[in-house]
């Protein structure tokens, strides 16, 4: 049997790029769970985009025994958590399998946005936190400026701190000695029925959906009935093992284990992240605390360019969507673009990297249209409609009102950036709710925001105002009811949905002449004039027109009186005028690519 004070369950968590990933290589290596020999650095990254970008995108829990001071040997498990707002609720699964969290604080660069976020989730868990003050080697660190944030800001007492590098291994032994004194033993253990919460889930092409779990009571071994306590559903365990990184099999996981579960389910979507597992002879009553439903927030259509991929494009989607159930997709076609997806994300970071990785590992080119949001549209009678796609708004006549979801934002940034900052706020319908003054040099900022004004290129702009100093969390707010209208792009006429967009009515104007300007550019000469215009219902409110082509009818004509010409000129324009009622504007598909992609 497992003895239970023995083991110790505890993740980092910091801001993106304040080194967890590199500490964690650094316990690894202390521990000898991973030998020198296979040792790669960010060894808990395994995706080639992780490495590349020095994100965590997957959560890599590991199993490592320490032989401890006090003469003990302790079983630690340690949870690599994704360090982006994206992924904020995969974060705080990770800190409910855990008693301990270790607070990574980068020496350089003070507390962030991230790191107050994470702390406070990791607060709301009751986990005792550990603050460690990294990357101490650099010239740059401001140790008195950390420590002082430290109680300022989180409230944890600046004495607790321990000092580390995890680049040149200073501190390693410290950490490991605090998580064995600090971290309490598993925490609920004494519960009689077998509970065991998933925090991840993984799918494998030969053994089904492989489920990341801690358990919290009891004991699983392959061979029980399990139960996932969310959907009732059963299926029987195939194996059990631990994470040292690489997997283990084992003969049972007991109470305050981290390891994974391997079953009869094969399909991801049943296995969610948050739920309890519970075994199907003596079910447990109650589930373990805070979980939810993950739903998507962002919205595009992704299209091949190429419309032989389609097929292609189809299988990269489900494959994708075998390792991340919270990305969904379903088919929707254009008359501009022909065949594609509509497809679901957590958020923008969670957009980005899903599109890096169709292209990337199922070499498909795709174009994703504008981003959008779910809107709610309440109509008379009370009926609410949810819309992710302008083109199925339904008739304004029938619309009360539309409410946009919003977003609280803390933003960090340097205190010379505020009045840039708020300019910008501003510009996007935001509202500042308070701002607090963190030290001589930064302030925080709460504020309220439109989810779909910050989509394209609020972060950016964010930070080439604080010169890259600004970094910004946010969670989801409430619906609030806005003056937004449907605004469509017409070409000779014909209403083009690729282009539809639903956007604030003070900003339309703004927004269509913009279109309108950029189509006429990309658009080639056609024989005859099309206009371009941006129309709200039936209102046109911007205009440009494609330049025409034209044949010089009077070339032939030298000398001679001026009727000749005018004769030739005039039947032209008949020729014209006639071929404007039957003509089709062509437009090529890159011309769509074009407008789409700078936006």
């Amino acid at each position: 049997m497992h003895v239970v004070p023995l083991t110790r369950n505890f993740c980092i968590i910091a801001h993106v790029d304040h080194g967890k990933t590199t500490l964690s290589d650094r316990l690894l290596e202390y521990t000898n769970t991973v030998s020198m020999r296979t040792m790669t650095a960010q060894h808990l990254d395994s995706m080639d985009l992780e490495k590349e970008r020095g994100i965590t995108i997957k959560s890599h829990p590991v199993t490592m025994t320490y032989p401890a001071k006090d003469g003990k040997v302790y079983k630690l498990n340690l949870m690599d958590t994704p360090g982006h707002v994206d992924f904020s609720y995969e974060v705080s699964r990770s800190l409910a399998a855990c008693e301990g969290a270790v607070l990574l604080i980068d020496a350089a660069q003070g507390v962030e946005a991230q790191t107050v976020a994470n702390a406070h989730l990791a607060f709301g868990q009751k986990l005792k936190i550990i603050p460690v003050i990294n990357k101490i080697d650099l010239p740059s660190a401001n140790l008195e400026l950390c420590l002082r944030q430290l109680e300022d800001i989180l409230t944890i007492p600046s004495e607790e701190a321990i000092l580390a590098s995890g680049k040149s291994g200073i501190g390693i032994e410290d950490i490991l000695e605090a998580v064995v004194a600090r971290v309490p033993p598993p925490r609920w253990a004494d519960h009689p029925q077998t509970r065991a919460l998933v925090f991840d889930s993984l799918y494998d092409s030969y053994r089904g959906v492989i489920a990341y779990a801690r358990v919290f009571s009891g004991a699983i071994r392959a061979g029980d009935m399990m139960m996932l306590m969310s959907t009732g559903q059963r299926a029987e365990v195939k194996e059990v093992g631990v994470f040292t990184p690489k997997m283990l099999k084992v003969d049972e996981l007991g109470a305050g284990d981290v390891g994974y579960v391997v079953s009869s389910i094969k399909d991801p979507a049943d296995i969610k992240t948050g739920d309890t597992i519970t075994l199907a002879n003596k079910p447990a009553t109650e589930m373990l605390p805070g979980y939810k439903e993950v739903r998507p927030m962002v919205f595009c259509g992704l299209y091949p360019v190429d419309t032989s991929d389609y097929e292609k494009l189809k299988a990269a989607l489900g494959r994708l969507r075998l390792n991340d159930a919270a990305f969904v997709y379903s088919s929707e076609s254009s008359v501009a673009l022909g065949f594609g997806f509509r497809c679901g994300f957590l958020g923008l970071l969670h957009m980005e990297i899903i599109q890096e990785r169709i292209r990337r590992e199922h070499d498909v080119e795709i174009i994703s249209t504008y981003p959008s949001v779910i809107y709610r549209m309440v109509k008379h009678g009370g009926d609410v409609v949810e819309v992710d796609n302008p083109v199925n708004m339904p008739d304004p006549g029938t619309i009360i009102e539309i409410q946009e979801p919003t977003i609280k934002a803390a933003i960090h940034i340097p205190n010379a950036s505020m009045g840039d900052m708020l300019a910008l706020i501003m510009e996007k319908r935001g509202i500042v709710e308070h701002t607090d003054t963190l030290d001589a040099t930064r302030v925080m900022m709460t504020c309220q925001l439109p989810l779909n004004e910050i989509l394209v290129d609020f972060n950016d702009r964010m930070k080439s105002i604080t010169h890259g100093y600004g970094s910004m969390d946010y969670e989801l707010g409430e619906y609030r009811t806005a003056d937004l209208v449907k605004m469509e792009i017409l070409i000779n006429g014909d209403p083009i949905d690729a282009f539809a967009s639903i956007v604030h009515r003070e900003k339309a104007e703004q927004k269509g002449r913009e279109l309108c300007e950029k189509l006429a550019e990309i658009i080639p000469p056609q024989m005859f004039k099309v206009a371009i215009q941006a129309a709200i219902g039936g209102k046109v409110i911007a205009r440009d027109n494609v330049k025409e082509m034209r044949k010089d009818v009077t070339s032939k004509c030298y000398g001679g009186d001026i009727s000749r010409k005018r004769k030739l000129l005039d039947k032209q324009k008949e020729g014209k005028k006639k071929m404007k009622q039957f003509g089709r504007v062509s437009i090529p598909s890159d011309a769509f690519i074009k407008v789409l992609k700078t936006n």
